[in-house]
């Protein structure tokens, strides 16, 4: 990696780090396939608003639609941090395991829209998140090219293409899963409960 290349890895990495305790492993190869200026100006241009999507939808809401869209595009990588930080939070904020932990959760990526469609339904019922389907149908309506008919559906949009560009390079890169993209993911008593629960 240039010069370039390394500051521009050391400047995003300290974001994220920052954020969510350690520089995700897509990050390296966004600024290798990207270059660096392209790169810095991709985060500088995406990452702000995904912060103020993460706000103003909320957690769940957004990670349920990366995942969503991770999972249509086949990406393992965003799949599992999408996921991860979903079963985090619920066990955080509802004392509960999620029904599906995030390895089972990212292996679902490349079946059909359908499908994915009715098991990621399956298991927001399960939870208990019934509100939540409507925001899978949507974010699969958006993929396929429908309209976003408000301010909250055009969050989503945008994060059908910030992701889906993460996506296409982590798939290309072979990027393997590593934390929860979300600041949960510092929450090192968490996450050591969650493995506890899923353990006993």
């Amino acid at each position: 990696m240039s010069d370039g290349g390394g500051a521009v890895l050391r400047i995003v990495g300290r974001v994220c780090t920052a954020l969510w305790g350690y520089t995700p492993g897509v990050i390296p190869a966004m600024v290798a396939t990207m270059g660096s200026g392209p790169a810095l100006r991709w985060f500088a241009t995406n990452f702000p608003r995904f912060l103020v999507t993460l706000r103003v939808l909320g957690p769940v809401r957004t990670h349920l639609a990366g995942l969503t869209i991770s999972l249509v595009n086949g990406c393992m990588y965003c799949a599992y941090g999408r996921a991860h930080a979903l079963e985090l939070i619920h066990l955080r904020d509802r004392d509960l395991l999620f029904p599906l932990d995030a390895r089972t959760l990212e292996s679902w990526n490349g079946l059909s829209r359908r499908e994915i469609g009715l098991r990621l339904r399956g298991v927001l019922e399960e939870a208990g998140m019934h509100a939540e389907v409507i925001w899978v149908n949507r974010t699969l309506a958006l993929l396929d090219g429908a309209p976003p008919v408000d301010a909250d559906e055009r969050r989503i949009a945008h994060l059908c293409r910030m992701v889906g560009t993460m996506n296409a390079i982590a798939v290309a890169a072979g990027t393997t899963p590593d934390g929860a993209h979300d600041p949960v993911n510092k929450d090192a008593a968490l996450k050591a409960r969650l493995l506890a629960a899923q353990g006993a």
